[in-house]
């Protein structure tokens, strides 16, 4: 599930695209032509079972090289990607959008590459359409590979005759042990979708233990630099599991803030850190710069790494040097998305201090200006990486800080830390 973003490429001289589909054997088919395509072809092959599937997705330009891509589709059902690999991948909507990461985004001239994604879906859709190549409508069949088994060019009004079927699958998930067995063999495979639980983290914690209404044992009540009016209870009203959340009653004003730190010795979890947390609040962002989670990073003088928000959007924040992803641009600002009110929200993310990398994924799905891929991007990450980040990060804290206006009530609730990925 490696989420990297591309550059722009370069204009292309003629841009044009295949769809694939497939039925339940995998076997891809190809959408029908028209005329912008000379040989340049996009092949989405699905490999599909209750309620989930994967698909590997190939790109050929054809006879004009690119030096980054960008690949738009659109689902015609309900599916929603959760995973990708070899390529930064989005959804918004019935649309999703895969971009190159730093090693494959150079495609010669009848050259191609490959990426992946893994979704779910709970009633079976149509096959994908609307493909685009670096916002190039892709809808044309080019000429027969040299070399490359013949093949026929379909009538331009013949949609794809093996969709599959529009009644609806059974919504059991599949068996965790059974993975995606047609996989593209030079990809490596996603990360088998984990389960629901805890998967082995390091600090897995639904509250259940507190037994009074003030935090303790495994968690303790902090107020860093100054103490005012924030509180942090335990809350058996709110809950998304069992009978216990965290409830953070954070008001406007620096000096309002309050956080809860685990007490766990987080330190040992490694270099790479995934994080799971179920969420909710009430009040939307405000324009303010507010924090909700913060971890002290060992590498940057023990500052904090910050996940809050600015201009109505979700944002990373560094305390050490006031860095944003993304960028408080306009541009920047649209590619994040707001935390939604009054409903708990999965929210995860990884930290790779090795790589100095950063990835977050809202409900499941990936998000684009949360993602900092080590190769700046202006908007994006190109302030994040004004300078070599390779955190160390040791503790974590839940809660609310606020650096002007803006109160918000939020619970916490599920909270899974460890070296790979948890899920939801």
């Amino acid at each position: 599930m490696t989420i990297l973003r591309a550059r722009t490429a370069p204009s292309l001289a003629v841009v044009a695209a295949l769809a694939a589909t497939v039925a339940a054997t995998g076997t891809a088919v190809l959408a029908g032509p028209a005329s912008a395509a000379q040989g340049c072809r996009v092949d989405y092959t699905p490999n599909q079972w209750t309620g989930g599937f994967t698909a590997a997705v190939k790109v050929s330009p054809g006879d004009t090289a690119v030096s980054g891509w960008t690949v738009t589709w659109t689902y015609a059902g309900d599916q929603r990607v959760t995973n990708g690999w070899n390529a930064t991948v989005s959804q918004s909507g019935a649309t999703v959008t895969a971009r190159n990461m730093s090693y494959n985004g150079s495609i010669p001239a009848g050259g191609s590459t490959e990426f992946g994604v893994q979704g779910t879906f709970t009633t079976a859709g149509g096959a994908p359409t609307g493909f685009t190549l670096n916002g190039v409508p892709c809808n044309g069949a080019g000429p027969t590979p040299t070399g490359g088994p013949a093949t026929t060019t379909p009538p331009t009004s013949a949609p794809p005759t093996t969709a599959p079927p529009t009644t609806a699958p059974p919504t059991t998930a599949p068996p965790t042990s059974a993975p995606p067995t047609t996989l593209p063999p030079t990809s490596p495979p996603p990360t088998t979708e984990p389960p629901a639980g805890c998967a082995g983290a390091v600090l897995c914690d639904g509250f259940e233990n507190q037994s009074g209404s003030a935090p303790s044992g495994d968690w303790t009540v902090v107020n860093p630099d100054c103490a005012g009016a924030g509180t942090a209870t335990i809350d058996t009203a709110t809950t998304h599991s069992g009978n216990r959340a965290v409830r953070i009653n954070g008001a406007a004003g620096y000096c309002n803030h309050v956080f809860v730190r685990s007490t766990k010795n987080l330190g040992g979890v490694g270099s790479v850190r995934y994080t799971r947390i179920w969420v909710r609040h009430t009040t939307a962002q405000p324009t303010d710069h507010t924090t909700m989670i913060a971890m002290a990073d060992a590498a940057d003088g023990n500052k904090d790494l910050r996940m809050g928000g600015q201009n109505g959007a979700m944002q990373w924040n560094r305390a050490s040097d006031d860095a944003t992803l993304p960028e408080q641009s306009p541009a920047g600002v649209a590619q994040s998305v707001p935390l939604p009110t009054n409903r708990w929200a999965c929210l995860e993310f990884m930290v790779d201090g090795s790589a100095g990398q950063l990835r977050t994924w809202l409900d499941g799905v990936a998000v684009t200006g949360l993602t900092a891929d080590g190769v700046p991007t202006h908007d994006i990450d190109g302030q994040w990486y004004n300078r070599t980040w390779r955190p160390q990060l040791t503790d974590l804290k839940l809660g609310w800080e606020s650096y002007g206006g803006g109160a918000d009530t939020l619970w916490y609730d599920d909270v899974a830390v460890g070296s790979s990925r948890i899920g939801c």
